[in-house]
């Protein structure tokens, strides 16, 4: 460790603490993780899951493990320098993310998923403070909890952060699979609109109250394997209909809210893999080469336009030549030599729409929270540090004039609303009957 100068402290948590560090030699920034416990020999040191899995996987999304350190049986890993994470950027955000900055990091954390998983790997921990940032480049880290897809049951069921846990490590399912990482990068890119966790759970019984409160209550015909984990631990589900999450997260695009709805279903086996998610149409401006997806389809949003297809002047020419006349308001594309609407002189901006924000209570936060009754008239609670009256009270909606072959751009000035059970508070004690054994 001498070939390193500690400057200060990152991060502290359950088995380490962070540091960010120089090397002497090279200059080079680094961040230092120093464990907690003691290690008295090298393999005890190799069979931790961070070390085993961060030494097969190799991705431009995941933080890359330089160096492992062990000295008077104290062992550090010596990673990348990373400048921010997530949690960091909304909690000192004044001003929401656009819909652009929201795809561009949910498109890297799905391909580091993809990654992952298709190298027998899931990580089962993440939440915004495990995702790093710098220069808008995203990276997964912290693979303490990651797990090998085929090791063998049972599971822990304490895994990743209270309100990014999929229903069925809540349930204390002894099995599980890379789905729970799909369900944690859902909620995850619905903070990123929002602020505002999208499952804010006071203990894993309200967690599961507060998931039925949006996506609504299973059954035996969308989750049947979850109605027989509930009778096993003798655990009743809360009677509640879904809302729509468009009224959630009002400043998200149709696009986008499908494929959070598409990754926060009850059924594992529902939700889209991240090589599925990667072809879904809110990435449709990447140009990612479509793949053939077997036993799974998207529900396409009706008012989905990816974007204006890019005149290709010399089949115009060509025409021109035939016909003797120059094209009017159709264009023709390289991919597709059939004439496709001119969208250039034909775009209009969408008809405004007003709807009376509505602000959520003041006792989401970090810490430990406590359902309230009657709660006083709140004010803008969310991760950010915006002040009610800098956002509009009325959410305007338009789209801007395009040009031929730019992605179709959406600006939205919203801010976040939240469902009936919210804005009135609510006391899960009195709100429905149910015993666990």
């Amino acid at each position: 460790m001498d070939r390193y100068k500690v400057q200060r402290q990152l991060g502290d948590g359950t088995y380490g603490s962070v540091w960010k560090a120089i090397n002497n030699d090279t200059n080079e920034v680094v961040a230092i993780k120093k464990m907690k416990r003691k290690f008295y020999s090298w393999d005890e040191c190799m069979n931790l899951r961070e070390v085993k899995s961060l030494r097969k996987l190799n991705h431009p999304n995941i933080v890359k493990l330089k160096e492992v350190i062990r000295e008077n049986d104290e062992l550090f890993f010596v990673f990348e320098y990373m400048e921010y994470n997530l949690y960091q950027l909304i909690k000192d955000k004044d001003k929401l993310f656009s819909e652009a900055r929201v795809r561009s990091w949910t498109f890297q954390i799905l391909q580091a998923l993809e990654y992952m998983h298709n190298n027998g790997y899931f990580h089962r921990d993440l939440k915004p403070e495990n995702l790093l940032v710098t220069q808008d480049v995203v990276k997964v880290a912290d693979f303490g909890l990651a797990r090998e897809v085929q090791s063998s049951p049972p599971y822990t069921d304490y895994v990743s952060t209270r309100w990014y846990r999929a229903p069925e490590v809540l349930l204390q399912s002894p099995t599980y699979s890379p789905a729970i990482d799909m369900w944690a990068v859902g909620a995850i890119m619905a903070e990123l609109f929002t602020f505002r966790p999208l499952f804010p759970g006071a203990s894993e019984v309200d967690e599961i109250y507060k998931i039925c409160s949006v996506i609504g209550t299973p059954t035996h015909q969308t989750w049947p394997d979850g109605m027989k984990l509930a009778t096993s631990l003798n655990f009743q589900f809360p009677q509640l209909p879904s809302t729509h999450l468009s009224n959630l997260i009002p400043n998200a695009s149709p696009e986008a809210i499908n494929l959070i709805s598409a990754m926060c279903v009850w059924d594992p086996r529902k939700r889209p893999t991240a090589a599925q998610a990667l072809q879904h149409p809110f990435f449709q401006v990447y140009n990612r080469i479509p793949l053939p997806i077997s036993g799974y389809e998207f529900v396409q949003p009706k008012a989905f336009v990816p974007t204006v297809p890019k005149a290709y002047p010399m089949a115009n020419k060509e025409y021109e030549v035939q016909t003797g006349h120059k094209r009017g308001n159709t264009i023709r594309t390289k991919e597709n030599r059939n004439s496709v609407p001119n969208l250039v002189s034909k775009v209009k901006p969408a008809v405004n729409r007003s709807v009376s924000p509505v602000f959520p209570p003041t006792h989401y936060a970090r810490g430990p929270v406590i359902p309230v009754v009657n709660p006083p008239t709140p004010t803008l609670a969310t991760r950010c540090h915006a002040h009610p009256a800098v956002l509009s009270t009325n959410l305007s909606y338009g789209r801007p004039y395009i040009a031929a072959g730019e992605p179709y751009q959406q600006v939205f000035h919203a801010i976040p609303a939240v469902s009936a059970n919210h804005r009135r508070g609510y006391n899960i004690r009195s709100s429905y009957n149910m015993t666990v054994a």
